[in-house]
């Protein structure tokens, strides 16, 4: 293939990924509006029409802004490939450092830091406009750059050791570096999955051990009933930055925790927070977590090879507007391109998911109660305002959970 036909091709993908994503968009947007004013019959009797309105107001607006950052992305990522944005940064940090794997970090910390820059408006306005607008937001200005400096440092410490061995194992390991690189990723993520509830996790919010005896007994049973064995049940300050509520359990093996989040624990009752820790608890007893982890690290493995085979390829780097490629260049280009060619296939990814939180809530409806599941979550819609009416085709595409009629349905076919 020639450098032309294979930019010619990207710019193909990229346009068709764009139309696709603002056509899901406008959809979903005109779909909600359509049913702004009625309750759907199922839950007329636990959501109030201006609660429902509301979730309506907040859907929209999320996603009118969508729309502006799909587009910003898009041009971003066009005037780092096809703009030659990234074969400046890649001849501006070998002046900087010299040949090899400093150059290679330089070239990826100003990469991050430009596009940080680029997209720091748009975290800005979801945060402490759209968010805000709706009563949501709890963050300050003061933790929200507290959170960036924390994230950044943490980004740094943990992901440049591992990015200076891929770097130099693209360089010293041979045709199947590939392969080395994957083995140290897949380390690299098991030991950040031991490591994060007790040593990462407390650095942005405070945990508390769960108090209320009473919920605490009604969980550890639920625990002893399923067989699950945790290193505690906390509480997050998730209402430090958001009122939003959820659950959930992180770690692997001894370091297992389940958390909840404050907001969850104020508004829901004992057998509710019950019913959904049961749902979470699905999770693991149907082996989805290492579903999961076999397909994330699966895909990997692919993916690599598959970079593997570009490397040498001419026609990559030069059809993506970088002339003369460095090893950093090489890893950095392909991963930014990839999003192009993979979006229109994102839709099995989701499908996958919903089919394990049908399987996750009838789990949760044999050892807990599907009725204080239907009633906790109808809280959470209507709390989160999480719209009831999401267009088919943009939740094929983008939801990770089956839409609230649906998943609300087959709960209540269990009872």
């Amino acid at each position: 293939m020639t450098a032309h036909a294979f930019s010619l091709v990207f710019l193909f993908f990229l346009v068709f990924s764009t139309l696709l994503q603002l056509w899901l968009k406008t959809r979903h947007l005109n779909h909600v509006l359509a049913h702004r004013n009625a309750v759907p019959a199922d839950f007329a009797s636990q959501i109030e029409l201006a609660a429902h309105q509301k979730a309506a107001d907040y859907t929209a607006a999320k996603v009118r802004f969508g729309r502006i950052a799909i587009v910003w992305e898009a041009l971003v990522l066009a005037g780092f490939t096809l703009g030659g944005g990234l074969g400046w940064l890649d001849v501006q940090a070998r002046n900087l450092a010299g040949q090899g794997i400093w150059a290679g970090l330089a070239l990826i910390v100003g990469l991050t830091v430009v596009n940080g820059a680029l997209s720091l408006p748009f975290s800005l306005y979801s945060t402490f406009v759209l968010e805000a607008r709706f009563g949501f937001n709890k963050t300050t200005l003061a933790v929200f750059i507290g959170d960036l400096v924390k994230s950044t440092l943490l980004g740094a410490l943990l992901g440049l050791p591992l990015v200076a061995l891929v770097l130099w194992l693209m360089d010293a390991a041979g045709t199947f570096w590939w392969l080395y690189a994957w083995a140290a990723w897949v380390l690299f993520g098991l030991a950040l999955m031991a490591v994060y509830p007790n040593f990462i996790a407390p650095l942005f919010n405070k945990f508390t051990p769960l108090a209320d005896e009473s919920l605490k007994a009604r969980i550890d049973a639920l625990l002893q009933k399923c067989g699950f064995e945790s290193n505690g049940v906390f509480v997050m300050d998730g209402s430090k930055r958001s009122s939003h509520g959820n659950a959930y359990f992180t770690g692997f093996g001894k370091t297992k925790r389940i958390v909840f989040f404050d907001t969850l624990i104020e508004r829901l009752e004992p057998l509710e927070v019950e019913a959904v820790l049961a749902h979470e608890l699905g999770h693991y007893k149907r082996n989805h977590i290492i579903k999961r982890m076999v397909m994330t690290y699966g895909l990997g493995l692919v993916t690599l090879a598959v970079l593997g085979l570009l490397k040498g390829a001419g026609w990559f780097y030069a059809g993506l507007g970088v002339a003369q490629p460095s090893t950093a260049a090489a890893l950095v280009l392909f991963f930014l391109a990839l999003p192009a060619f993979t979006f229109p296939f994102g839709w099995l990814a989701s499908r996958g998911s919903r089919k394990h939180e049908y399987e996750a809530d009838h789990y949760a409806a044999e050892v807990s109660d599907a009725g204080a599941l239907v009633s906790g979550l109808v809280k959470l819609y209507r709390d989160n305002a999480a719209t009831l009416t999401p267009d088919p085709l943009h939740s094929l595409f983008y939801d990770s959970h089956p839409p609230a009629a649906l998943r609300i349905a087959a709960l209540k076919a269990t009872q």
